[in-house]
């Protein structure tokens, strides 16, 4: 759902694909090729949200501030499954993990990687391309050339999403066995293996 709020009406490239799930709210700038997924609050009420071109915001995300505070997602930056990013800037090409919450006034350099269930405090200042684990987070390595790769692809799907979903995404009745010829899926995409 796209809602005006105080006389502030979301913005959205007609490249990118905002879920029917999802709630953008108000001072809200969204750029080409984004992918806003179901179960995302991007709340522009108090302050601007501005996601930029290739930017994904995945599953239950919640996108928030203080009153009067901007909030950036640089180019494709990517944001995991039920992720918080409270009044933060984000850096371009990062990848914040599931479950991550960056707080406010904290700034992630471009290039870094967020793990999962990270908790990254008020006003701490990333640098780029570093990874950071853990709660309070801590810096533990930098990303290195093969890392950065791997989440550049892994975007790139993300940024082919929304041309898929307004192609196919359809609602339906479910069906009630499974067909004897189900197609099955493809392998295109692996996790990043450890060590690297």
């Amino acid at each position: 759902m796209i809602y005006e709020f105080n006389e502030y009406r979301p913005v959205v490239h007609k490249s990118s694909f905002v879920h029917p799930q999802a709630c953008v709210t108000g001072n809200v700038i969204i750029g080409k090729n984004v992918y806003i997924g179901p179960g995302a609050a991007i709340r522009g009420d108090w302050g601007e949200i501005i996601i930029k071109d290739g930017c994904n915001v995945q599953e239950n995300c919640t996108v928030h501030m203080f009153p009067g505070i901007t909030i950036t997602l640089e180019e494709n930056a990517h944001i995991g499954h039920g992720a918080i990013i409270h009044g933060a800037h984000i850096g371009k090409d990062v990848l914040v993990g599931m479950n991550a919450v960056i707080m406010d006034k904290a700034i992630v350099g471009d290039g870094s990687i967020i793990g999962s269930l990270t908790f990254v405090p008020e006003g701490m200042e990333i640098p780029s391309r570093k990874v950071v684990v853990g709660s309070p987070a801590k810096i533990i390595k930098d990303v290195t050339d093969e890392m950065l790769k791997w989440k550049k692809e892994g975007t790139k799907i993300y940024q082919g999403l929304p041309k898929d979903l307004f192609n196919t995404l359809k609602p339906c009745e479910p069906l009630r066995s499974v067909p004897k010829f189900r197609r099955k899926q493809s392998v295109f995409f692996h996790t990043l293996k450890q060590g690297k």
